[in-house]
């Protein structure tokens, strides 16, 4: 059954906690919806066409987009970022990896925008970034519309920045945080998902600063 898919729609899913839209081959999304799924950060999938039931949870899981992650880092970040990739792909998800990859000085701005640009077009659910401190990055990729980079600095940091501001880049201090502290961060932010509700409305403010705002 062909299924009109509005803007409307979108903000409805995405306040009511939805963070992975599953949707039917015939189903048509207008474009008004498409940028706000861009927007909020939710992942597409498709729907069962056969039955127009919604996958399960374990086929979403395999989902492409839900599964993959960017990741990067400038000098000091690069052996976190060999710690953290290796956990990841553990854990099943793919690595879409925009260096550095070495320990030579380089500039944190090539790869915090590198990152920020596979979430923005939406090649990657999250992307992760890892400098000395978190911040620079952190300023950086959000330069880019569409971007909630978070600096987190505790598991509570990571969960808010999940639950309450559907954060889509995490970024990390390696010179600021001990390694285990850095595991136990991402550990939080990728089991916490966002909250919706009154979350969603002052996100919806900050999306309306950000389109008055940002050229």
């Amino acid at each position: 059954m062909k299924k009109l898919i509005t803007e409307l729609d979108i903000i409805k899913f995405a306040e009511s906690g939805g963070n992975v839209l599953p949707i039917g081959d015939e189903d048509i999304v207008t474009a008004l919806a498409w940028d706000k799924i861009k927007t909020l950060g939710i992942a597409t999938v498709k729907k069962n066409s056969a039955e127009n039931i919604p996958l399960t949870v374990n086929e979403i899981e395999k989902s492409q987009t839900v599964r993959r992650i960017a990741i990067g880092s400038d000098h000091t970040g690069f052996r976190i970022k060999n710690v953290l990739s290796k956990i990841l792909t553990e854990k099943g998800y793919e690595i879409i990896d925009v260096g550095t990859y070495d320990e030579k000085s380089c500039d944190y701005p090539d790869f915090a925008f590198a990152v920020a640009r596979k979430v923005k077009e939406n090649e990657v659910k999250f992307g992760i970034i890892i400098d000395a401190t978190g911040i620079p990055s952190s300023i950086t990729a959000n330069k880019l519309k569409g971007i909630r980079a978070a600096t987190c600095y505790s598991e509570f940091s990571a969960s808010s920045a999940r639950e309450h501001n559907n954060a889509n880049v995490l970024v990390l201090g390696a010179k600021a945080l001990g390694e285990e502290t850095i595991k136990s961060i991402l550990a939080t932010w990728l089991n916490t998902n966002f909250g919706g509700g009154r979350h969603q409305r002052r996100l919806n403010k900050v999306t309306e600063i950000e389109n008055n705002n940002l050229n």
